[in-house]
C-alpha cells in the first residue's frame, strides 16, 4: 500500500503524452529546423564549388524548395514531426478532433503544411524575378503590388499570432493555427535533474577571459620583456669571455642579428635603427634589454672590420 501511495504523486507530476509543450521547446524546434536547412543547402552547394561561379543562382529558389520538400517527405509526412521536434521528443497532433487520444496529422494537413511553408518561402524568393521584366501598366505589376500588400498583412498577422502564442503557449505560427496542428510530447516526461556545474564552470571561465581581455592592453609587454632580459643579462656578463665587447658591437641588442643601420641610444650596445625606433615608439620609457639603461638620444654608429666604435 505504501508503495502504491508513493507512486501516485510521481504519476501526477509527470506530464501525459498529450501535455502541452513548453514555449521554449517549440521555439527551439524552429531554430533546429532552420539550422538543418542551412546545413543541407551548404552541403549541396559544396558539390558545385568547382563548377562555374553563379551556376545555381538562376534556379536557387527552386533547388531550396526541392530540398525542403525532400526533408518534409521524410519528417512531417512520415512521422508528423520536423527534425527539430524529433530531437526534442515532440510531434504534431491533429487538434481539430477533440479527445485525449493522440491523432497524427491527416494527409490533407500534411500537404497543406508543405504548401504553406515550402511554397511560401519559394514565392517570397522568386516574386522579385517573376515580375521584373514587365511593363509598368501590365497585370503582372498589379499582381506584384497585391502580393506586397498580402505579404505585409501576413507579417502583421504573424506578429499578432506570436503575441497570442506568448500568452497562451499554443500555435507559434499561423500555419499551425490555420491547419489545427499542435505539438505534443511523444511520451511521458520525467522530472528534469538540472546540474549547474557545467554552467558555473562556463561562467567562471567567461569572466576570467573578460578579465584578461581588459587587463592585457594595460600591460606593457615590451617593457616587461626588457625587464626580464635585463634581469638575466648580468648573469650572461659574468659568464662572458674577452670578446664580449666585440659582441656588443656586432649584434643588435634586440634581434641579436648583425645591426642594420646601426645606432646607439646611450649605452654600449648597438641596435638596428628600425628595432630601436619601433621599441621606443611602443614604449616611451624603453630601456636597453641587455643592460637595463634607459635609452636616450639615438645616434648613428659606424662599424669597421676591427669592431671599432666611432660616433658620428
Amino acid at each position: 500500500m505504501a508503495g502504491a501511495g508513493g507512486d501516485k504523486p510521481f504519476a501526477k507530476a509527470s506530464p501525459s503524452p498529450l501535455s502541452r509543450v513548453l514555449r521554449i521547446s517549440q521555439l527551439d524546434a524552429f531554430e533546429l529546423d532552420g539550422a538543418l536547412e542551412q546545413l543541407v543547402w551548404s552541403q549541396f552547394t559544396q558539390c558545385f564549388q568547382h563548377f562555374k561561379p553563379g551556376l545555381l543562382t538562376p534556379v536557387e529558389p527552386e533547388l531550396k524548395a526541392l530540398l525542403q520538400l525532400l526533408l518534409w517527405r521524410f519528417t512531417v509526412y512520415s512521422n508528423s514531426a520536423t527534425v527539430g521536434q524529433s530531437l526534442l521528443n515532440i510531434r504534431y497532433k491533429n487538434a481539430l478532433i477533440p479527445g485525449h487520444k493522440y491523432l497524427p496529422m491527416s494527409r490533407p494537413q500534411k500537404f497543406w503544411f508543405a504548401l504553406l511553408t515550402v511554397g511560401e518561402k519559394w514565392l517570397r524568393e522568386r516574386s522579385h524575378s517573376l515580375f521584373l521584366n514587365h511593363p509598368v501598366e501590365s497585370n503582372a505589376r498589379m499582381a506584384r503590388k497585391i502580393l506586397r500588400i498580402l505579404t505585409a498583412l501576413t507579417k502583421v498577422a504573424s506578429l499578432v499570432n506570436f503575441l497570442l502564442f506568448l500568452q497562451r503557449g499554443t500555435y507559434p505560427t499561423i500555419t499551425e493555427r490555420l491547419l489545427g496542428v499542435q505539438p505534443v510530447f511523444r511520451g511521458p516526461q520525467g522530472p528534469r535533474d538540472i546540474n549547474f556545474q557545467f554552467l558555473n564552470r562556463e561562467l567562471l571561465w567567461h569572466g576570467f577571459a573578460e578579465f584578461l581581455i581588459f587587463l592585457m592592453p594595460l600591460i606593457n609587454m615590451w617593457k616587461l620583456k626588457a625587464s626580464v632580459t635585463a634581469l638575466f643579462s648580468p648573469l650572461k656578463d659574468l659568464r662572458g669571455t674577452e670578446g664580449s665587447d666585440e659582441t656588443h658591437l656586432t649584434e643588435c641588442a634586440i634581434c641579436e642579428e648583425w645591426p642594420t643601420m646601426p645606432h646607439s641610444a646611450g649605452c654600449k650596445h648597438v641596435f638596428c635603427y628600425y628595432c630601436l625606433k619601433s621599441h621606443m615608439i611602443a614604449d616611451i620609457c624603453f630601456t636597453c634589454p641587455k643592460c637595463g639603461i634607459q635609452t636616450g638620444m639615438i645616434e648613428p654608429v659606424r662599424l669597421h672590420v676591427g669592431t671599432e666604435l666611432h660616433q658620428s
